[in-house]
């Protein structure tokens, strides 16, 4: 439901730091009359809201699924310090300086587990999730921080090694933005993603991107720090 515009989150991560920016507001505007009625909550408004900004693209409305009460549960991990899991360098950079101005959550990037070359038969975000996510969860479980949001918008292996985790037993995250972009294993990902059972935000086919992951967790970042 998103296409990857990193200068158009720019725009969004500025205007977020000040909401009743003139051209912020008009352009909400303009995006809520092209959008007509949703049946969405306010939170999942927010986040279609600024998919759509960072994109352009009103037709994502018609790829984004929400779980149920996903995100009034990301908002209640934000709150409770979870950390945000990106699956690329790029996404975590689209998301640090939302969460520095908001609740201060840590932001981790994948890559950083990532082995120097790739496993035979996968590839290194797999490997890099494999190694990931246990200690991750564990962190959080020890120090009593809410269990990590999960962020993929470009790496379907990596979702796939999460959901192998959580299958076989281990913790569940506190919300995954499934949004990897392409076409080689993305909507296969995503749908076995839909059946998962866990919290997710996820848009459905080939589009994606780490703008658009970027852009959903930082809406969910300004509405946590607006209850707070």
């Amino acid at each position: 439901m998103l296409k990857s515009a990193l200068c158009g989150q720019c725009l969004s991560e500025e205007s977020a730091a000040m909401a009743d920016h003139p051209i912020f507001t008009e352009s909400i505007r303009r995006i809520r009359a092209l959008l007509g009625e949703t049946d969405l909550d306010t939170l999942e408004q927010q986040v279609l809201e600024r998919l759509v900004h960072s994109s352009g693209d009103p037709g994502l409305m018609s790829l984004l699924q929400f779980s149920d009460g996903a995100c009034a549960r990301g908002v209640e991990a934000l709150t409770g310090k979870a950390v945000i899991l990106t699956d690329t360098a790029m996404a975590a950079a689209a998301v640090s300086p939302m969460a520095a101005r908001t609740l201060g959550n840590a932001v981790h990037c994948l890559l950083d587990w990532a082995p120097p070359l790739a496993p035979q038969g996968s590839t290194r975000s797999a490997a890099a999730m494999q190694r990931a996510w246990p200690e991750l969860s564990a962190a959080a479980r020890a120090s009593g921080s809410a269990l990590p949001l999960v962020l993929v918008g470009s790496a379907p292996t990596a979702l796939e090694q999460l959901l192998d985790q959580v299958q076989a037993g281990a913790d569940t995250p506190s919300l995954v933005i499934g949004m990897p972009v392409g076409f080689v294993g993305v909507p296969e990902s995503k749908r076995r993603l839909a059946v998962s059972g866990l919290a997710q935000i996820r848009l459905e086919g080939t589009r994606g991107g780490a703008g658009l992951v970027a852009a959903a967790v930082n809406a969910l970042l300004r509405a946590a720090q607006a209850a707070s």
